[in-house]
């Protein structure tokens, strides 16, 4: 496969199956859980040079660059599965590119009743 796309039209898009786009796999190689609320976050790491990465991994790159997102915001601005955004977010994990933090324990964010609590001592002051 070349490195260019080949393309119906403009609304088409790319002639490539999301099975193609991860090599064939379904699952990361990575044993991190990439849950879809998990953070994404690009290392700013050069790219080794045994790394074979292809346009797809490149562009879930520049998507996270700088900052962390969701896995699956990720995945809707790449416009791909979230399957297969999991496979290639593996394989730059695997490289050190990018770093993956679980999403929030529901037990460590405040609960309602002190966000109320907080709200009303707002209005007092």
């Amino acid at each position: 496969m070349s490195g260019e796309h080949e393309w119906v039209d403009e609304e088409a898009g790319p002639v490539v199956r999301p099975y193609a786009v991860a090599r064939g796999r379904t699952r990361p190689t990575s044993s991190n859980a990439l849950d879809l609320l998990a953070t994404v976050a690009g290392t700013g790491l050069p790219v080794p040079a045994k790394a074979e990465l292809s346009a797809q991994h490149r562009r879930l790159l520049s998507v996270v660059a700088g900052q962390s997102r969701p896995v699956a915001e990720v995945a809707s601005d790449l416009s791909l599965p979230v399957g297969v955004v999991r496979v290639l977010l593996g394989d730059l994990l695997d490289h050190g590119l990018v770093t993956v933090r679980p999403p929030r324990d529901k037990a460590a964010t405040p609960t309602e009743s002190l966000l109320r609590e907080v709200i009303n001592g707002l209005r007092a002051l």
